[in-house]
């Protein structure tokens, strides 16, 4: 199988994050595993859209930092490719951390895969799917039940009424960003600086106002899906806790929460089962849910991470199970007469 992971920059990969570990795991069993930076991609006069693209040269990695180091190293096989030559593309990359410095990188993965899918390649997550999930919005497509009480707007006003509709504590995030960036904790005794931290978050644009959920004290849980279910082998899941350090109120490992084994209990995997005819129809075929008691916080489309901690508390490896999906996936495409849209083949 010849598979390409599209991330925002190769030169900023880390041997954490879930790509290094999927393509590590794709180059070990012995496919061609391509890494392609958002930078790198070209349409040429042939109508084909090519990419400058690099591999490593052997196979047999133990880990993931020696990886990362041949694959920016000398003997890295670097070459220009047509798409239509891979079998599989999966859309790795960020576009919130290309949004202020590099905008027109933003939507870049997506819109040149869009020319590989045509042509026949497996895209996953689904590029057309990914469009709809850009920024935080996707989340209210799911049923309400799953997800807390929001407001998105730029008004202030609008905001401190939805603070006291809301018993006065809420959460303020950009409408669009990751990592846990200008996410506040607003209290009814943050109000005489309500303004000022409306405007902080209004900076990157649209501002969602959340219900606050005492629970998320604790922290939250983050579950990988897989075709729109838990990804789960012999009993255990693909899933971590993620829980607060030094009082700070975000989750996210980038803002300094540590991981921690999550228990998978009947209430979040129902409401799994309640989001799952969405991510199915949208071809999301690789997903992290973040959850908090039972309602869903966030869903990661583009680059959900954490895979690494999952396999280290189960002792599991979750990445093998993936390209093993995606294998599964081309071989019923090439052992049956039907044509699969790209949606229906990426959660098959």
């Amino acid at each position: 199988m010849r598979i390409a992971f599209v991330v925002n920059d190769i030169k900023t990969e880390q041997p954490g994050y879930t790509t290094t570990l999927l393509v590590q795991a794709a180059t070990n069993m012995g496919h061609e595993a391509w890494y392609i930076s958002v930078s790198d991609f070209c349409y040429e006069t042939d109508e084909n859209v090519h990419a400058i693209a690099t591999r490593v040269a052997k196979k047999g990695h133990r880990s993931s930092k020696n990886y990362l180091e041949d694959l920016l190293g000398k003997d890295a096989i670097r070459k220009n490719i047509n798409l239509t030559e891979l079998d599989v593309m999966m859309l790795r990359n960020d576009p919130s951390e290309d949004a202020t410095t590099r905008p027109w990188a933003r939507l870049a993965g997506v819109n040149f895969a869009r020319f590989a899918m045509r042509l026949g390649v497996l895209v996953v997550n689904d590029p057309d799917g990914l469009t709809e999930a850009v920024n935080k919005l996707y989340l209210q497509q799911f049923p309400a039940e799953v997800r807390p009480a929001a407001l998105i707007t730029r008004n202030r006003q609008q905001i401190k009424d939805f603070s006291a509709e809301m018993g006065g504590t809420i959460v303020l995030k950009p409408l669009f960003g990751s990592g846990g960036r200008n996410v506040f904790l607003f209290r009814p005794e943050d109000m005489p600086n309500a303004n000022q931290m409306i405007d902080a978050v209004s900076r990157d644009g649209y501002i969602i106002a959340q219900e606050y959920l005492p629970e998320a004290v604790h922290g939250d849980t983050r579950l990988f899906m897989l075709n729109g279910r838990p990804l789960c082998h012999k009993g255990k899941y693909a899933a971590l806790r993620r829980v607060r350090s030094n009082g700070d109120m975000r989750s996210n490992i980038t803002a300094g929460a540590r991981s921690a084994p999550a228990n998978i209990n009947d209430e979040i995997l129902e409401l799994a089962e309640l989001i799952r005819p969405q991510l199915l129809h949208d071809g999301m075929f690789f997903v992290g849910l973040d959850i908090v008691g039972n309602k869903l916080m966030e869903i990661n489309v583009f680059s959900p991470g954490g895979l690494e901690s999952a396999s280290v508390f189960t002792n599991i490896k979750f990445s093998q199970l993936i390209i093993q999906d995606l294998e599964r996936k081309l071989e019923h495409r090439n052992n049956t007469e039907r044509r699969f849209s790209n949606k229906e083949l990426a959660v098959l």
